[in-house]
């Protein structure tokens, strides 16, 4: 990659599958590295609709535990926003014409929220990932707000369940609805 770089913000899409690498030479340090399509949506002034402008293509390079991370989170096809160091690759093809791609060296991905839902899972290591087979034993709260076949008749004595602050909301409008609009402020 060339000695100019520059920290930027891409969000597209995984446009292949991760691959892993490990490198002996530096003591087995892994990488991963993916395609990455980032496409804009621009304005079609004739027609005043929003259609597909160029697609950029990035090769995404991630190290250490970012690239086991990434290996275990994302998959062909999914929305990410991936932050980095954005360099270009150059070198000649076996035919002799220059080559050259966008290389984002990768300090942070995350899955693109605006399409879908993600769940997170820290990451162990050292000593604690050596536990990680281990059970542990659950806490109280736990056990009970991990089940979502738990009821309140499942709960110990004197504890009550949790208030779903959206049954809260819907049950006031529900109340205002049926006693009409107010009329304070008005004299």
């Amino acid at each position: 990659m060339g000695t100019h770089t520059q920290d930027v913000t891409v969000v597209g899409w995984v446009g292949s599958d991760l691959r892993t690498y490990h490198l002996d030479g530096i003591g087995g340090v892994p990488y991963t590295q993916f395609r990455l399509a980032s496409t804009r949506r621009v304005l079609d002034r004739s027609t005043g609709a929003f259609r597909d402008g160029p697609t950029l293509w990035f090769t995404v390079k991630a190290w250490r535990a970012t690239a086991v991370n990434l290996a275990d989170s994302l998959a062909k096809g999914d929305p990410v926003v991936v932050v980095g160091r954005l360099g270009q690759s150059e070198w000649v093809a076996q035919d002799g014409s220059p080559r050259s791609e966008l290389v984002l060296e990768a300090l942070s991905v995350g899955h693109d929220l605006s399409f879908g839902r993600t769940q997170f899972r820290r990451a162990l290591s050292g000593p604690r990932r050596a536990r990680e087979d281990q059970p542990e034993a659950p806490t109280r709260d736990a056990a009970f707000t991990d089940d979502p076949w738990a009821s309140a008749q499942d709960l110990p004595p004197g504890e009550e369940p949790p208030v779903d602050e959206s049954d809260v909301v819907e049950e006031e409008l529900a109340e205002l609805a049926v006693a009409g609009p107010t009329t304070a402020g008005r004299g």
